[in-house]
């Protein structure tokens, strides 16, 4: 007779986005999410290069939580050494930026930390998708300037934010325990 295990639950993953080139400000915030939404039991997933992406990484891996295989990059070439030295497992999909849509679309939860075009991007496919979005950091880019709004009218709730990290993971905890319509259109 086979043995059953215990299911073991699945961890959630918190997709970041947000500047290849931040602020000090942003860089930080970066930082202190990675550890906080590992120390709350997520897995982080990036665009796996430098800036925000490497920042959230770094701290990702600095939480006393952390296990090999909680920091995913989703690379836009083909290339796995071009990830930043925190990834523990590398996705290459030779994309370039339409590999934004990976990003937002494997999150349980999208986390916009300052941003340009490609930030903005991601925050437009994760709206149409129905994630949750938090802004999390400093008062430039993409995301500050959408916290608090709405993009269009398939969703009733706005982007979440601005928030510090802590705040911004508890603000994602708590989104995701409720129940969430799915946004008109999908």
């Amino acid at each position: 007779m086979r043995e059953e295990k215990a299911m073991v639950p699945k961890k959630r993953i918190a997709s970041v986005v947000g500047n290849a080139r931040p602020t000090a400000l942003n860089e930080a915030c970066a930082e202190e999410l990675g550890r906080v939404l590992v120390d709350a039991g997520f897995r982080v997933l990036s665009g796996g290069l430098g800036g925000v992406m490497q920042a959230a990484s770094r701290g990702a891996r600095s939480s006393s939580k952390y296990y090999s295989g909680d920091v995913i990059g989703v690379l836009p070439g083909y290339d796995a050494t071009a990830a930043n030295e925190f990834v523990d497992i590398p996705i290459c999909t030779g994309l370039d930026y339409a590999r934004n849509v990976i990003v937002a679309a494997s999150g349980d939860v999208v986390f916009a930390i300052g941003g340009g075009a490609g930030t903005l991007s991601e925050i437009a496919v994760a709206w149409s998708l129905g994630k949750p979005i938090i802004v999390v950091g400093g008062p430039d880019g993409w995301a500050t300037e959408l916290a608090g709004r709405r993009l269009d009218d398939r969703r009733n709730e706005p982007i979440y934010g601005p928030c510090n990290p802590v705040e911004a993971v508890q603000v994602a905890i708590d989104l995701l325990n409720q129940d969430r319509p799915k946004p008109k259109g999908v």
